[in-house]
């Protein structure tokens, strides 16, 4: 698979979400003496207004985000960081959200999001043509895949918000929690998925799920009521509280440490971030 996604590589031509000011920076990241180092940040969206939601390919150079058109409409571009080229995947009368690479690599799931009110979950291929739309009977705001056939869903409802356990084959699906954070993200090295419960207004807390026992246990309290978080694959939990940049190891930390960026003046407001397969490059978005 690896090989067929190198070759589609080379030939790929270049050419109720709130949408507040925000870039993307790009940085090398690098863990050496229990320690995480930043360097070398690089805006990859230079763009005004909204650009958000980023994703990277778990094989190829790529990363997906949001971005925002002069109109408001917000369409999925991706930007290869071995080329430094940027290019626009969907060109649509709707707004797409959240692109995320399915199991096979080949696609990219996303929330799109129609003038009615409708937020549909559907697919494009990873360089771009039609959408196909997976699922349209629930309203899904954020969604992480558990394998090619379940997917966590966020969905929003009137009452209460609630995370589900959906099937795409038999259409079956099934509340896990309620008041769910917009944080879904599998957990690396194990069959076991993290979103942070919201549910009581004094104290969140990220909590674990296992599809196959259909367990729920808690981890840790987020930082405040910072609900952005991503996970590097040596199982290290990133996160911020807005200003500064923290990690946290749940197999041997004792509190969240604090990852040094005095040398990076430009993460301000930090909210959503995403760590590549290889844990060299890190995606951080902030306020413009």
């Amino acid at each position: 698979m690896t090989r067929i996604l190198a070759c589609l590589y080379l030939f790929l031509p270049f050419i109720s979400f709130a949408q507040t000011g925000s870039e993307i920076y790009l940085l090398d990241i690098s863990f050496k003496n229990n320690k995480f180092t930043l360097s070398n940040p690089v805006n990859i969206t230079e763009h005004k207004g909204y650009d958000n939601q980023p994703s990277f390919h778990p094989v190829l150079p790529f990363v997906y985000y949001a971005s925002a058109n002069d109109s408001g409409r917000t369409d999925i571009k991706v930007y290869d960081y071995i080329k430094h080229r940027t290019q626009q995947i969907t060109n649509t009368p709707e707004r797409e959200y959240s692109p995320t690479i399915t199991p096979n690599e080949y696609y990219f799931s996303c929330i799109i999001q129609r003038d009615n009110g409708q937020q549909d979950l559907g697919q494009y291929l990873i360089g771009g043509g039609p959408a196909k739309v997976l699922i349209k009977d629930l309203k899904v705001g954020y969604h992480t895949w558990i394998d090619a056939n379940n997917l966590l869903l966020f969905v929003l409802a009137d009452s209460t918000n609630n995370l589900y356990h959906y099937n795409l084959t038999t259409k079956e699906r099934s509340i896990i929690a309620p008041k769910p954070g917009r944080s879904l993200h599998k957990i690396p090295n194990q069959q076991a998925f993290s979103f942070i419960d919201k549910s009581s207004a004094d104290q969140w807390i990220i909590k674990q799920f296992e599809p196959a026992s259909q367990k729920i246990s808690p981890i840790v309290n987020p930082l405040g009521k910072s609900e952005d978080i991503t996970w590097t694959s040596t199982s290290y939990i990133l996160s911020s509280d807005g200003e500064k940049l923290y990690a946290y190891n749940p197999q041997s930390s004792k509190e969240w440490q604090l990852i040094d960026t005095s040398h990076l003046p430009m993460l301000k407001k930090i909210s959503r971030m995403a760590v590549n397969k290889d844990n060299n490059k890190l995606a951080v978005v902030v306020s413009e």
